[in-house]
């Protein structure tokens, strides 16, 4: 049975209709066009779906609708929020780019979550920091050196130093 579900996405109070149980994924992508977010495996085994959950990394394939209402969510479209554009993309992206860290890119957009929240906490990350922060995400492409490099690199230039 459909209920109204409450919650803010990305900075913004949302409110949609639903089953409890439909995934989150469902509500951000289909009701409220958030698309970033893949679909991947759908069983927690990719990462390609993660989405922060008050902050923490959390699966959008299977957290229901039920076990987020109230929170705060936010999605990789949350980066261009943060000062990131098309123009001027944020540090993260920016890093990404430079290393050229993603082939097909289809993980990307978890991956990217992961390390953002990986660098609120912890903005002087080690390689194994970064590599434990990831360890929920599959990128089948093998662009694993990169992204580890390029979160390294964000890392930097978040705490002003400058690309590494």
């Amino acid at each position: 049975m459909a209920e109204t579900y409450q919650f803010t996405v990305n900075g913004e109070a949302r409110s949609i209709e639903a089953d409890g149980a439909m995934p989150l994924i469902y509500a951000l992508r289909n009701e409220l066009g958030l698309t970033g977010t893949r679909y991947g495996c759908g069983l927690e085994q990719c990462g390609s779906c993660m989405v922060l959950i008050d902050g923490v990394p959390g699966y959008a394939c299977t957290q229901g609708m039920d076990a987020v209402a109230g929170r705060e969510i936010q999605t990789i479209e949350s980066l261009s929020a943060e000062g990131g554009t098309e123009a001027a993309p944020h540090p993260l992206q920016q890093a990404f780019l430079d290393e050229q860290a993603g082939q097909c890119g289809y993980c990307l957009s978890g991956i990217l979550i992961s390390a953002k929240a990986l660098l609120d906490k912890n903005p002087d990350p080690s390689r194994a920091d970064i590599v434990a922060a990831l360890e929920g995400h599959l990128c089948r492409c093998g662009a694993h050196t990169r992204i580890i490099k390029a979160i390294g690199r964000a890392a930097a230039v978040l705490r002003g130093e400058g690309a590494v």
